[in-house]
């Protein structure tokens, strides 16, 4: 999108355009909605001077874009405005506001939220007033993240400016969050030396400061991360978002976090490193299986979740575990345990024939075995269902056969 059309948008004129646009009737039908806007003389008089397609054009891209935002930024996305690599980059509402949280806790700013992107961390920190200064290197995202801070009315809180992260002083900002691009022309990037700027520039910038949020894709490997920081892994919902490593004043806490949030409830569950704790147990499984949630997996706290329930693992290198009592949390997924079977094709089928199971769920570690290919073979058939737990105990490949578990809440 040219910079002219998406200017255009910002006026009211443009406000009052992208509101009289039905959302869900133009994702059912691109066409007929570009038909009614090019026939709408307000949407010419945005701008005289620009075709008349452009504008329609910037007009659809956003109300498309403001409908998959909501799945990020939930009702705040129809006053919000993207690109659609901004939208596909930024921080979800519920981790942006976490960590607003966090940060409101123990600093009060001025803040620096380098690499901003469309805004998201920089309007959590402004809602929860600390003043904060964006740096964003390309034009185009900068002019998005100021449209939103306009529109949610955060301007006497937060500001951008277009600039390069990497001339940015140590301590030039008291407090700091950084979230260093990850994507380059091929894709995503899993090398850290190959963000954007170099983890070992961000890691600098936040050891620089008073205190640092620096942000990460959640598979940097463990050796990556600052000796000096804290390091939390986040997952939404059940699927893992990101790892933030805090510095300074920010810091102090345990040396690994896992913290799982909840959309649909809005709850917050974390699971802390123990260092006095020591290796997990190993044992044969018992009535359950646990399935820990993958932010607990990535943190290495698998031994730490087994822990709280008095549970052993069935294989030191697979993060399942196992226990006698059922104890429901945010932290794993809670099964019961029917058969245990070394596996083969033939045992698994006749087992879940022999249940009348028609309705199957695969979950697996440690097993090489392609599922989509195994529930073929398996032909179920019955009213009953079940789930199958590929995993590897030993040298030798096992199947669990289980059912949901009936758990008590702690």
């Amino acid at each position: 999108m040219r910079a002219p059309a998406f200017e255009a948008l910002l006026t009211e004129a443009g406000r009052e355009v992208l509101a009289s646009v039905d959302a869900e009737s133009a994702a059912r039908d691109a066409l007929a909605a570009a038909s009614r806007l090019r026939e709408d003389p307000r949407v010419a008089a945005l701008d005289p001077g620009l075709p008349v397609s452009e504008l329609v054009n910037a007009v659809l891209t956003q109300i498309s874009l403001r409908v998959r935002g909501r799945a990020k930024f939930g009702g705040l996305a129809d006053r919000m405005y993207f690109t659609p690599n901004g939208l596909e980059q930024s921080t979800r509402r519920s981790v942006a506001e976490y960590r607003a949280e966090r940060v409101a806790r123990a600093h009060a700013g001025p803040a620096g939220d380098l690499c901003c992107g469309i805004g998201a961390d920089l309007l959590a920190l402004a809602a929860r007033g600390i003043p904060v200064e964006g740096v964003e290197l390309d034009p185009a995202t900068a002019a998005v993240a100021r449209a939103n801070i306009g529109a949610l009315g955060l301007e006497g809180t937060a500001r951008v400016r277009e600039g390069d992260v990497t001339e940015v002083s140590p301590g030039e900002y008291p407090l700091l969050v950084c979230d260093p691009a990850r994507r380059g022309g091929r894709g995503r990037v899993f090398d850290p030396a190959a963000y954007s700027p170099p983890w070992d520039v961000a890691v600098a910038l936040a050891e620089g400061a008073e205190a640092a949020c620096l942000k990460a894709a959640p598979g940097i490997p463990h050796e990556a991360l600052a000796p000096g920081a804290d390091t939390e892994w986040i997952s939404v919902d059940g699927e893992l978002k990101e790892a933030a490593l805090w510095f300074g004043a920010l810091a102090g806490g345990p040396r690994r976090r896992a913290t799982v949030l909840s959309e649909r409830d809005g709850s917050r569950t974390h699971l802390d490193e123990d260092p006095g704790l020591g290796p997990a147990p190993v044992a044969p499984a018992r009535r359950y299986l646990y399935d820990p949630d993958p932010a607990v997996v990535r943190s290495h706290l698998v031994a730490e979740a087994a822990a709280r329930v008095d549970g052993a693992l069935l294989d030191e290198r697979i993060a399942y575990f196992t226990a006698d009592a059922a104890v429901r949390s945010p932290l794993w997924r809670v099964l019961e345990v029917e058969e245990v079977l070394p596996f083969s094709l033939k045992r698994v089928r006749a087992a879940l024939r022999e249940r009348g199971v028609g309705t199957v769920t695969v979950m697996k570690r440690g097993s090489a075995v392609d599922t989509e290919k195994l529930r073929r073979g398996l032909k179920p058939s019955g009213p009953g269902t079940a789930t199958v737990v590929l995993t590897r105990i030993g040298e030798r490949p096992f199947a669990l056969l289980c059912r949901e578990a009936a758990a008590t809440a702690v």
